[in-house]
């Protein structure tokens, strides 16, 4: 099969690799149907994170089941399923608590347990706690909201949750990639009165109006902290989601928030500050981390199957796993939100 490998900054190649073949009784090979680019796939690719050794790349994809092992009770072949963005077994403590992303026996795409999800195919452990199968297959023209179900539409999820946004609220979103404005979406659905997003980019402004976006800032720093105590009559949102993971965001992100208020972040930290005086003084806290995707996939796959959101939107490139070097120039350089990937 062909799959993505990354060999180190700004090195990614679409290669041959072994076709998988089930190596245990819960395992599952599903034929990648779409998988796509994230942003968190950008920090090796921008030699942010090292990259050690070449190795498989990618966490996001749908596809149909190919083969299942002799003891996986909940997929079968032929079924179009969603994976969350790390395999886990479903059944350790953590798992059931609704925290798979602390999964005990956790693993993680490319690892050698589990294939990269930028390829044709992949195989993975833990088939009946990972994958989550519609009730059908779906029309095509669904796939990318499902496809976003892996990560972002639950990440940005996962933020409002833990920012703990509830009905009449202002909300104010840091970070305008595709998890911020998925972030825009989930706000919107849990009834925040006005949700504010911080963006500097005309199409993602867009988009975010679409989500729901009340209002738009486009300034960063000082700027942005001053436009949205302005918007709020100096006293700053109920709650904020964190979707970016740098120090400025963060620093932002507590800047904009009321007294009392949370952040909840999910953007992976690197090199940020939390300002501890801050959360002490004015009793703001902190919450969120990775997402259990896994967690809301079954709520969030009914919304999109029932039309009632459309996540699938942030894909503003779709184009083939051929051409996946050029998807990562894009989206560092920012000349798309987030790119879809068709074997």
């Amino acid at each position: 099969m062909r799959a993505t490998v990354i060999h180190g900054a700004f090195d990614v190649r679409l290669e041959d690799r072994p076709d998988p073949r089930i190596d245990g009784p819960g395992d599952a090979v599903v034929k990648v149907v779409a998988s796509c680019i994230c942003g968190s796939d950008l920090w090796p690719y921008r030699g942010e994170n090292p990259v050690k050794k070449p190795r498989p790349i990618g966490h996001e994809f749908v596809g149909i089941v190919e083969e299942i092992g002799s003891e996986v009770r909940t997929v079968k072949p032929g079924d179009f399923v969603v994976a969350p963005f790390v395999v886990s077994d479903g059944t350790c403590p953590h798992c059931q608590a609704g925290y798979q992303t602390a999964c005990q026996n956790l693993v993680g795409y490319g690892s050698g347990k589990a294939d990269g999800g930028q390829g044709e195919y992949v195989k993975l452990p833990y088939a009946d706690g990972t994958l989550v199968a519609t009730p059908e297959v779906p029309d095509d023209s669904l796939v990318p909201s499902l496809l976003t179900l892996s990560d972002v539409m639950g990440t940005g999820w996962h933020a409002a949750r833990s920012a703990r946004v509830k009905a009449g609220d202002t909300v104010v979103v840091v970070g305008d990639g595709a998890v911020g404005l998925c972030g825009v979406l989930a706000a919107s659905r849990m009834g925040a009165e006005r949700v504010v997003a911080l963006s500097r980019h005309e199409p993602r402004q867009k988009l975010a109006k679409e989500f729901g976006a009340t209002d738009i800032i486009s300034e960063r720093g000082d700027a942005a902290r001053d436009a949205v105590l302005e918007l709020t009559q100096g006293v700053g949102a109920d709650a904020v989601l964190e979707c970016v993971g740098t120090k400025q965001s963060m620093t932002t992100a507590f800047e904009v928030a009321r007294a009392g208020a949370t952040v909840g972040f999910v953007g992976v930290p690197h090199g940020v500050e939390v300002p501890i005086g801050t959360m002490f003084s004015r009793n703001i806290g902190l919450n969120g981390g990775a997402a259990p995707c896994r967690a809301y996939l079954p709520d969030l796959m009914a919304d999109v199957l029932a039309g009632a959101i459309d996540p699938g939107k942030v894909f503003d490139a779709q184009i083939p796993l051929a051409e996946v070097a050029d998807g990562y120039t894009a989206m560092h350089e920012r000349r798309a939100i987030k790119v879809l990937l068709r074997p």
